[in-house]
């Protein structure tokens, strides 16, 4: 057990997939559009309409009756995951290095059947991961629930701003059903689900509240991002879009997880006043190598650093009002480049 834990989000900080949005796109015809029609639905009710006992994430439960429909079974969504695993740059030695210094989890809103996949690939112990419990083999619909919400994806596909036909279709018909009995009862570790698994932990590992680093890249990381800079951690946007980077206090935009491994190297040997002050020297030296030795960086780290960037240094820097705007242009433009727009522009 270590003084400190490494805490991060999956689909984005370690691997490019959005294993929900694929799976929509891969069984339900035009999925893809669905999914993100939902997922935009999803934020205006966490962002807008502040929708009471709402988590954002629910996405992954709004589409689950259309899954039901295409008779998509649990060992679809596991054969799927395991053979559709496409991993940021570098992110598998970053969880290497870290077994060696931070106890180390992945916290994330996926389903259960796609994080086991990645814990797998990762080489990170599954009871150390949080994740959306479903099992669809237990989702069952009526023939005529099955043309209901055939008739519903078609109303959502040709409406797609239409968020009073959603509320009525989710919260008014869906609810009726049998099968809104089992979808009301799954946890959804988003937002706030994140942040109570971040509770778990620190009790799980005895450490402090100011002992933890979380990383996270969208509207689902705002909870537990938060939580970790209020209480004097470390906070980390990771190519993130808006949402992330309104709370943390760290932005990284990199289309590899090194830079990840640079800030935890020096965390895990020091301290946040540490890591801090490396990113102002960071900002501001003209010989980058020079600041590397001088900070001790790891050498494996420091080599596969330098191997992949010469010059054009990823951005690493404390989020500030004035250069917001600028980071957030580059945390999606990166967040676009490397997980294509359809996931990138996903919440």
């Amino acid at each position: 057990m270590f003084e400190k834990s490494f805490i991060t989000d999956c689909e984005g900080p370690l691997t490019l997939n959005d294993n929900a949005f694929e799976l929509a796109d891969n069984f339900i015809e035009n999925g893809g559009d669905l999914f993100k029609i939902l997922s935009l639905y999803d934020d205006y009710l966490v962002d807008v309409v502040k929708k009471p006992d709402y988590k954002a994430g629910n996405t992954l439960k709004l589409i689950l009756p259309f899954f039901v429909v295409e008779n998509l079974k649990n060992e679809d969504l596991i054969d799927f995951s395991r053979n559709n695993i496409y991993s940021v740059n570098d992110s598998k030695f970053l969880l290497e290095y870290l077994k060696g210094t931070m106890n180390t989890y992945i916290v994330s809103t996926s389903y259960g059947q796609y994080i086991e996949a990645v814990s797998n690939y990762m080489e990170v112990p599954f009871e150390n991961t949080f994740y959306t419990n479903v099992n669809v083999d237990e989702l069952e619909l009526t023939d005529d629930e099955i043309e209901k919400i055939k008739e519903y994806k078609n109303s959502i596909l040709e409406n797609p701003d239409d968020y009073d036909l959603f509320d009525e279709i989710f919260f008014s018909e869906i609810s009726e059903m049998g099968i809104y009995d089992k979808i009301r009862e799954i946890e959804v570790v988003g937002g706030q689900g994140k942040k109570l698994a971040i509770d778990e932990i620190i009790k799980r590992d005895a450490i402090n509240t100011n002992e933890i680093l979380y990383i996270g890249d969208s509207i689902t990381d705002v909870e537990p991002l938060d939580f970790a800079r209020k209480n004097n951690g470390i906070s980390i946007s990771f190519n993130g879009n808006e949402y992330p980077l309104k709370v943390a206090e760290i932005a990284i935009v990199s289309p590899s997880a090194i830079a990840t491994a640079v800030i935890a190297d020096i965390y895990a040997r020091y301290d946040k006043n540490n890591v801090l002050e490396f990113i102002d020297d960071y900002n501001s030296t003209e010989n980058m190598e020079k600041l590397f030795d001088d900070c001790d960086i790891d050498d494996e780290i420091k080599k596969r650093f330098f191997s992949i960037f010469t010059n054009n240094y990823p951005l690493i820097q404390i989020i500030t009002d004035e250069n917001y705007e600028n980071i957030l242009k580059e945390s999606k433009k990166m967040r676009n480049d490397i997980r294509g727009q359809d996931i990138g522009g996903l919440g």
